[in-house]
């Protein structure tokens, strides 16, 4: 009788286990659109801060971001090329501000992340609502990164930091980084006067 039970109880268990796995939820593989330069809005919630801007990607280790709020960091453009950051606020440079760095961590996480898939000839992972979760880790900790259809950045998202970066329509710029504006001196032209 103990055997007869246990082998129902045994069932009913697996029956409820394989029952419970969505049926939307499966792996999949898409094209990548990680690996060109491209532009988007993105909002930003990190803990209790929120923020908002630009963000361009102009190939492998060289990104931007440019803020338009908090006030605190509306103008503030943080430019990272392979490895290094700086900071900018209407063509004046300066270190990182103390109010930036949290999201100078968080942009290199994204960096990383994106860059290492892009160099991938497609991308893999959770399909779910016609969209692909690709899960992963960092030192930093655990990391979500969510791709369109067209394999274009959606979110990303760090649970143990608080973290999720929604991105809006991707645009495709230009793979070089805007050069420097500069501006030439006026052209002085010497004039004779006769009397």
């Amino acid at each position: 009788m103990k055997r007869l039970v246990t082998l129902a109880f045994t069932g009913i268990m697996l029956l409820t286990v394989t029952g419970c796995k969505s049926p939307s939820s499966s792996t999949e593989t898409a094209e990548n659109g990680l690996n060109t330069a491209f532009q988007t809005e993105t909002e930003i919630t990190l803990d209790q801060m929120k923020a908002s801007g630009t963000l361009c990607r102009f190939g492998e280790g060289m990104w931007e971001i440019e803020f338009d709020s908090p006030n605190t960091l509306s103008g503030v453009k943080l430019e990272f090329t392979d490895g290094t950051s700086t900071a900018s606020y209407k063509g004046l440079s300066f270190s990182v501000p103390q109010s930036a760095l949290p999201i100078k961590s968080m942009m290199s996480n994204l960096i990383s992340v994106t860059d290492e898939l892009a160099r991938q000839e497609e991308l893999s992972g959770e399909s779910e609502n016609g969209e692909i979760k690709i899960s992963g880790n960092l030192e930093s900790g655990e990391y979500i990164l969510t791709a369109d259809k067209s394999g274009n950045l959606k979110r990303f998202e760090m649970p143990n930091m608080k973290l999720v970066m929604e991105f809006g329509e991707i645009s495709e710029i230009g793979s070089q980084a805007p050069a420097e504006e500069t501006t030439s001196p006026p052209t002085v032209t010497e004039t004779t006067i006769t009397s």
